[in-house]
């Protein structure tokens, strides 16, 4: 568009010089004035576009992480009490609301053995006691998790929530659990062309692939596929 209006701006000028009366050459100088602002907003707006686009993602991705990171530790909780990873939604809020999690005392006492023969020996052994219980709601105190599973901004969305398992050695079973949500719904309205750049990103420090999620069924992770700097953002409580 821009090449356009240059070559549209020479051939104006080109006619001017050629042909045109120069009691008339007002006319042109006006169509060029008007040219010239037009190609100053595209110009302005090709630089500012990418910049906003920039701005926009990176406070939307924010809220979308806040959500996602308590429901990751929603699903941490559930796992310490039960031993497994929960897809159920509801059921997740409820744990929350009405469980409690054990608090634990370890500590190495001696027991005196009797190896016969009259030999005794002192063994040292690890003994882990129940020395209470706290609730789960304690740990979500001034935080939004009756609504965590809905996706900010993205009207009548829900974070997909799946469990799984994956085989860490030979034999052994490990629960996982992943929550996501597609990137272009919450960039909805957004540069489409910015959106779709979006889409591929590989960037360290980016919010890599279509998703925003936390968790894997690939990997044994609570982690969430977002950079480090989505923990620091301005504003944004770390959790």
């Amino acid at each position: 568009m821009i090449l356009g209006a240059v070559l549209a701006s020479v051939l104006i000028a080109f006619i001017i010089v050629k042909y045109l009366p120069l009691k008339l050459r007002w006319i042109p100088s006006v169509l060029l004035v008007v040219l010239a602002v037009f190609l100053g907003s595209q110009i302005y707006n090709g630089i500012m576009e990418p910049i906003k686009f920039a701005s926009e993602k990176v406070e939307r991705y924010t809220r979308v992480v806040k959500s996602l990171k308590i429901v990751r530790d929603a699903e941490v909780k559930f796992y310490e009490v039960n031993g497994k990873y929960t897809k159920d939604k509801l059921g997740l809020i409820k744990f929350i609301d009405n469980d409690s999690i054990a608090l634990t005392e370890t500590k190495t006492i001696v027991e005196q053995v009797n190896k016969g023969g009259g030999v005794v020996i002192d063994v040292e052994k690890r003994v882990t006691d129940t020395i209470g219980f706290e609730t789960v709601l304690k740990y979500f105190k001034n935080r939004e998790y009756k609504t965590m599973f809905n996706v900010p901004g993205v009207k009548g969305t829900e974070f997909e929530l799946e469990v799984g398992e994956v085989e860490k050695v030979q034999g052994l079973l490990v629960p996982t659990f992943r929550a996501r949500t597609p990137k272009s719904g919450i960039l909805a309205g957004l540069n489409s062309a910015l959106v779709k750049q979006e889409l591929e990103v590989i960037e360290s420090d980016q919010i890599k692939g279509e998703h925003v999620s936390v968790g894997s069924l690939e990997e044994v992770t609570t982690g969430g596929n977002w950079p480090p700097s989505y923990d620091k953002a301005k504003g944004a409580k770390q959790e």
